[in-house]
C-alpha cells in the first residue's frame, strides 16, 4: 500500500476529483494525505478512501506534506497546479516540489503525468526509490561549518 500525497490548486480541484474517480479501482486500497480543502473534498466524494487531512496549503499544509516527504513517509506526490494563477504561498509550493525532487518521490503536476504514475507496473509493487547521493554536498557543508 502506498502513501499518496494529493494537493490541488483551487481551479484544479475538480480535475483531481475526476482523476481519482477515473482511477478509483487502482487508488482505493492506498492511503492518502492531503491539504485542507482538497482533502475535505476527497473525503466527501469518496467515503471509501482512507485520507489524512493536513492544514490548508497557505496555512502550512504544503509544508506539513513536505516534512512527511523528508522523513520518508510519502511514496508519491500528486499536485495538480494552476500555472496561470499567482499563489500567495508560492514559496511553500516551490519548497514542497523541491523536497519531492531531493527525496526522489514520483511527482505528477498534471493529469497526464498522474495517469502515467498510476498505470505504471511499479504502482502496486514494492518499488524502492533510489536515494539521491548528497554525500559530496554534506561533506562540503561540514567543511564550511568547521572553518
Amino acid at each position: 500500500m502506498k502513501k499518496i500525497a494529493v494537493v490541488a490548486h483551487d481551479s484544479k480541484k475538480q480535475v483531481l476529483l475526476n482523476w481519482i474517480e477515473e482511477h478509483f479501482d487502482a487508488l482505493k486500497n492506498h492511503t492518502f494525505i492531503a491539504t485542507g480543502t482538497t482533502g475535505t473534498l476527497i473525503k466527501e466524494r469518496f467515503a471509501d478512501i482512507e485520507i489524512e487531512i493536513k492544514l490548508s496549503g497557505p496555512l502550512g499544509g504544503d509544508q506539513q506534506i513536505g516534512s512527511l516527504i523528508a522523513t520518508g513517509e510519502i511514496d508519491m506526490l500528486i499536485f495538480f497546479t494552476d500555472p496561470m494563477t499567482a499563489m500567495p504561498h508560492d514559496v511553500d509550493v516551490k519548497a514542497l516540489t523541491r523536497l519531492a525532487v531531493v527525496y526522489n518521490v514520483p511527482t505528477a503536476s498534471n493529469r497526464a503525468t498522474a495517469d502515467y504514475l498510476v498505470t505504471s507496473p511499479h504502482f502496486n509493487d514494492d518499488y524502492q526509490q533510489q536515494d539521491n547521493d548528497y554525500s559530496d554536498y554534506l561533506a562540503r557543508f561540514e567543511e564550511d561549518k568547521n572553518l
